[in-house]
């Protein structure tokens, strides 16, 4: 089995010692450097925007891979993109024309992600398949640090690889909120591709080797 993508999320890093963190993930096996914008809007909190994209960007080896947690994303599309993303995920619930608005991701060279909260089923999709590369599972609500892994993820994860392979999608999977090695196996079996890791990477004692332990969650081998 092929080894699952970490993407650590920069909100967990510490801000005030942000380059010594980014060259921990540069020194890691990380795949993408997970970045959280939040406008206090669409969710009840703000992160942060341009200036610290910019930095990570500048310091970060990773390719960034950016989740719009804001209302009207599509007007700052060509300004994430312009900043170096190389995925962009938009959120179902905030896009009143997401055929539009995975259209206009997909044209200025980024891959086109989906997330959805915790309450939105996947099923939502089925019209837009062919022009997502990137399904975020939303495993906590959003807007948090932190929070608890809600276990009906799960179940939800598989009832989308289900209509990903019924469709002939290859679509990957990816899972944010409350991920680390104790559920990073079951995610995986379930139909994960990519984990975003906030706490559990940042706040470990040796943040290259929790990536490394994630890294290594392989799925279970079927007898």
């Amino acid at each position: 089995m092929s080894q699952p993508l970490i993407a650590p999320s920069l909100l967990a890093a510490d801000f005030a010692n942000l380059q010594r963190d980014l060259n921990l993930i540069n020194r890691s096996e990380a795949d993408y450097l997970h970045f959280d914008v939040m406008d206090g809007e669409f969710v009840p909190n703000i992160s942060f925007g341009f200036p610290l994209l910019e930095a990570a960007r500048t310091h970060c080896q990773k390719p960034l891979d950016v989740h719009l947690m804001i209302v009207q994303p599509d007007r700052y599309i060509d300004a994430f993109a312009d900043g170096g993303a190389a995925i962009i995920h938009v959120h179902h619930e905030a896009c009143t024309h997401l055929h539009r608005t995975l259209t206009h991701i997909r044209e200025r060279g980024c891959q086109a992600g989906v997330a959805l909260n915790p309450h939105t089923p996947v099923e939502g999709l089925i019209d837009v398949l062919e022009l997502i590369d990137v399904v975020l599972i939303m495993s906590v609500n959003p807007g948090f640090g932190g929070q608890a892994f809600i276990p009906h993820t799960l179940p939800k994860i598989t009832r989308l690889k289900q209509m990903l392979t019924a469709n002939q999608s290859a679509a990957l999977i990816e899972v944010d909120g409350g991920v680390g090695v104790g559920n990073a196996a079951a995610l995986l079996q379930a139909g994960a591709d990519i984990l975003v890791a906030g706490n559990s990477v940042f706040r470990a004692a040796d943040p290259i080797e929790a990536v490394q332990q994630l890294k290594n969650s392989h799925r279970p081998t079927m007898a």
